[in-house]
């Protein structure tokens, strides 16, 4: 064996690693917070129906216009749109913000 044992001397090495870890999760953390405080709004028919949810799809309201509401049908569907629309963007955000993390880290 050399004179560092079985490791040669890898000590350093090893707490950098550690080093750059901890700060990789420091940084997953504080992306992940960014997502969840991030507010998103999906929108349908030009803005006749906007849904606001936070980056982790918690939702934060509707809002219905009254142009919107003479036809309940078409008033489902563009609710359906607009939700659809704040998902497809959460999506994107996490995936802009954790994709550098491996993405399935949270």
């Amino acid at each position: 064996m050399g004179k560092f044992g079985p490791y040669n001397g890898g000590g350093n090495n090893m707490q950098a690693l550690m080093k750059q870890a901890q700060m990789m999760q420091q940084q997953a953390l504080k992306a992940q917070k960014e997502v969840e405080e991030t507010e998103i709004t999906g929108e349908s028919a030009g803005g006749l129906v906007k849904i606001v949810m936070t980056g982790d799809k918690s939702p934060i309201s509707v809002s219905i216009s009254e142009e919107a509401i003479d036809d309940v049908e078409m008033l489902e569907d563009l609710v359906l749109v607009a939700l659809k629309d704040a998902s497809e963007k959460a999506d994107k955000l996490k995936e802009d913000k954790m994709g550098g993390f491996g993405g399935g880290l949270f």
